[in-house]
């Protein structure tokens, strides 16, 4: 048992002293050598975590990501809570867990552009999307899907208004975006004025019957 926990321990710093190599040196400068210095370890020892240095990059992000839905889900699950204020409080916990990560969205943006750079991935498909297109969408899609059925179980239960659900998950997610637009851009440290906003966007889906 004590070896697992260590090994957990080195993963964590591991990821810690990385996102620290990424956010100093940007994503296409950070090399696997780098990381390993940063952590104090051997190139051999960090082989036994990860691969390589993108490895390391979307292990970040895949924990972030399930760090959110978990989250989400355990909101979603609450039965005490009506729709809307389900609602409400799941952006809210989005906003935080961003927050909290605001410097791993700022390597993931610094990411997106240097593959926007690149020639293979501004090839179209047939679709008419360029591949990092394709992988912004697959990140986003499954929470857009969780707040749609959100608005569409309230809709149901007469607590949201009869409303277009594309719409209103436009609105919703606009919010998530415009916070990932402040703090991985303009560099803000928090987004405590969108709590309003949050609060102000819900309230405007909320049937007339609904306190």
């Amino acid at each position: 048992m004590a070896i697992i926990i260590e090994h957990d321990k080195r993963r964590k710093r591991i990821l810690e002293k990385a996102l620290d190599v990424f956010v100093e040196e940007g994503f296409e400068n950070a090399t696997y050598q780098k990381i390993a210095d940063r952590c104090q370890i051997t190139r051999t020892t960090l082989y036994l975590y990860f691969r390589n240095k993108r490895e390391i990059f979307n292990y970040s992000i895949k924990q972030l990501l399930g760090d959110v839905e978990k989250d989400i889900l355990s909101v979603k699950g609450d039965r005490a809570q009506s729709s809307p204020d389900k609602i409400k409080k799941t952006i809210l916990v989005i906003l935080n867990r961003l927050e909290e990560n605001k410097r791993l969205l700022s390597v993931i943006l610094d990411y997106l552009i240097s593959i926007s750079r690149s020639p293979d991935t501004l090839q179209e498909t047939e679709g008419g999307e360029s591949l990092s297109d394709i992988r912004i969408r697959r990140r986003t899609i499954r929470l857009r899907h969780i707040l749609a059925t959100m608005v569409i179980e309230g809709i149901k239960a007469g607590q949201i208004k009869k409303i277009d659900v594309a719409a209103a998950d436009n609105l919703l997610y606009g919010l998530i975006e415009t916070a990932i637009f402040r703090l991985a851009i303009l560099k803000r440290k928090s987004v405590p004025e969108l709590t309003n906003a949050v609060e102000l966007a819900v309230n405007s889906l909320r049937a007339c019957c609904t306190p």
